[in-house]
């Protein structure tokens, strides 16, 4: 069943960023095949929002900053358990950029996040102190918005909490599987669509939008 866009509909495009493609610092496998599908989704969007990791280049989450420490392991900090990983997306690299291959010159926001040392954030809502607010949001809420389609990278972590925040702030939230990519590390993978599941979350194919 194909399902209609609407032009109160928002496509949230999640961390499309050259360290999370092939190549990249923290690379996520097959990540550069769903630049095209995301192209050709985001022409059904009259609304965009892209989200983008940006790190100063001493982060805390980063295992370079804990002697000792591979990335994939794991601390505990004040907000609680950190995965560690490799230096990634440090602000005003080639790594932190957006892929150029993505063309979606209508996008209308772009949420920074990650850029605070002593806190990580995967979700486009919020830090992981859980606390901390992006402003997402309250620009959404504030657009009077409807639906959001959540698409990009990593699915088991950025995707993931960006929707699960989504839907906890009362948003209609699907992610477009097909359209994202994982890093799956220690059954994360397997965690998060139960997660979503619980959560009210949508999980779809492009196909179901696109036809």
């Amino acid at each position: 069943m194909t399902k209609t866009i609407g032009p109160e509909d928002v496509l949230v495009v999640v961390d499309v960023q050259y360290d999370f493609l092939p190549g990249g610092n923290l690379a996520v496998s097959g990540g550069d095949e769903i630049v095209p599908l995301i192209n050709a989704l985001a022409k059904k969007f009259k609304n965009v929002v892209f989200t983008q990791d940006w790190h100063p280049a001493d982060h805390i989450s980063f295992a370079s900053q804990h002697p000792g420490k591979a990335p994939f392991e794991t601390v505990e900090l004040d907000y609680g358990t950190q995965v560690l990983w490799p230096d990634h997306c440090v602000w005003a690299t080639r790594g932190a950029e957006l892929s150029a291959d993505l063309d979606i010159p209508h996008a209308q926001l772009m949420i920074r996040k990650g850029y605070t040392r002593t806190v990580d954030s995967y979700s486009g809502f919020q830090e992981a102190d859980r606390k901390t607010l992006t402003g997402l949001a309250g620009y959404l809420n504030e657009r009077d918005v409807g639906r959001l389609f959540v698409v990009g990278l990593a699915t088991d972590f950025c995707v993931a909490w960006t929707a699960l925040d989504g839907a906890a702030g009362g948003f209609d939230v699907t992610v477009i599987e097909d359209a994202t990519r994982a890093i799956n590390a220690n059954g994360s993978l397997e965690k998060a669509w139960a997660d979503l599941k619980e959560a009210g979350v949508e999980r779809i194919m492009s196909r179901e939008i696109l036809g």
